[in-house]
């Protein structure tokens, strides 16, 4: 009887040996699975798409010394500032801020405290404050655990930051549509772009904080002349990642459409409202203001950061990987697409006070093809930048 049972016994514990066996196998291809698929959603690599009717511009094969590498191995560098003295100030999206030299050669970096890189967020947005020789104002816009928020420190001459002040917060955020575009106007205001963080029809809704742009006082406070009680300039926005005046006072933004196309390049009016999530593109809906240009439903620029030069506003292409060029100073604006694919991923464009176009390269951001040396900064001359063809022999 007592060998029965043993025998018994150890038929049982040979199945449940096999049924462990089978059981690991299943997780291990589940987990693998797992893995292959966060991977496919990080790493996924777009095409470029060059729009039908562009015409083309600049191109690196052909551009010599007017293209000049300054900096090289950036982790995911988002904006970049110019000191007092020639030093670039950047940020880089895992939490750094990060100082060069003129020649790009010497760096130091600093922790950012409170950056929660997650999805498109992280440390983005920086501006010097228009008196920063004098109190040595930086603010900056970063993803923290549970919001985006507005942030100014003071940079002491070490590099460390001190004084820290947070002005905004509560600006919804998400793995995606973050914004994250801050700058001071002619005015001497700080203005922010905020994306919809993944709830469209909120954009619409004048006191949340996400799918806008926002206006406010050096100390966060809602400007005297709002057209709001509240520091909303804009809605109707989906993700807005550029901002620029031109000679006129007059801004310009970027925007990210839907996944369609429907990019957008926006003049900005006070108390505007661009439409998202009810209207893209050409479409009329009562209230609403058209965009200057868009990309149409066939191509897709993500555009991103913005500049503005001689007549034109210059703004980077992310899934576009080109530096894009409309004539604004024109009844009928024009694009022109320079650098098509040479530098892949182009996160901000900035005139520098020297004249000189400064780009900041985004591959590293887990949409990108990393290349050699990537992330980058690079310096143009703008006397490459001339319209030469337009594609389909026009």
């Amino acid at each position: 009887m007592a060998s029965a049972l043993t025998g018994r016994a150890r038929t049982r514990l040979r199945r449940m040996r096999r049924a462990l066996v089978r059981l690991g196998k299943i997780v291990t291809v589940a987990v693998a699975l797992g893995i292959a698929a966060q991977c496919a959603i990080r790493y996924v690599v777009f095409r470029a798409e060059l729009p039908p009717d562009a015409r083309v511009g600049a191109r690196l094969s052909e551009a010599g010394d007017a293209v000049e590498v300054v900096a090289e191995d950036l982790d995911v560098p988002w904006e970049v500032a110019f000191l007092p003295g020639g030093d670039f100030l950047l940020t880089e999206r895992p939490g750094r801020l990060t100082r060069l030299a003129p020649d790009g050669a010497g760096r130091w970096s600093v922790e950012v405290p409170g950056v929660q890189e997650r999805g498109e967020g992280g440390l983005m947005g920086l501006a010097l404050h228009p008196r920063f020789a004098e109190n040595r104002w930086i603010y900056l816009y970063l993803t923290s655990d549970s919001d985006n928020r507005v942030v100014r420190y003071e940079l002491a001459n070490d590099g460390s930051l001190t004084a820290q002040t947070t002005l905004v917060d509560g600006i919804p955020a998400a793995a995606f549509h973050n914004g994250g575009r801050i700058a001071f106007g002619p005015d001497g205001l700080l203005y922010a772009t905020t994306g919809d963080a993944g709830q469209p029809g909120s954009a619409q809704d004048p006191m949340y904080l996400g799918g806008k742009i926002l206006r406010m006082a050096d100390d966060g406070s809602v400007p005297a002349d709002s057209v709001r009680p509240t520091l909303v300039y804009s809605l109707g926005h989906r993700n807005p990642q550029g901002l620029v005046w031109d000679t006129e006072g007059r801004l310009w933004s970027t925007e990210h459409g839907a996944s369609s196309g429907l990019d957008e390049l926006n003049q900005v009016e006070p108390g505007g409202n661009y439409g998202w999530p009810t209207a893209q593109g050409d479409a009329r809906v009562p209230g609403r203001t058209l965009p200057v240009l868009h990309s149409g439903p066939e191509t897709t620029w993500a555009p991103s950061g913005a500049a503005y030069l001689a007549g034109r506003v210059l703004f980077g292409g992310l899934r576009g990987q080109a530096l894009y060029d409309v004539r604004v100073d024109v009844p009928s604006p024009e694009l022109t697409v320079h650098f098509f694919g040479d530098f892949g991923r182009i996160r901000t464009v900035r005139i520098g006070p020297d004249g000189l176009i400064y780009l900041l390269t985004g591959n590293r951001d887990g949409r990108g093809r990393t290349r050699r040396g990537d992330d980058k900064l690079v310096r143009v001359d703008p006397g490459v930048l001339v319209s030469t063809t337009t594609r389909g022999g026009g």
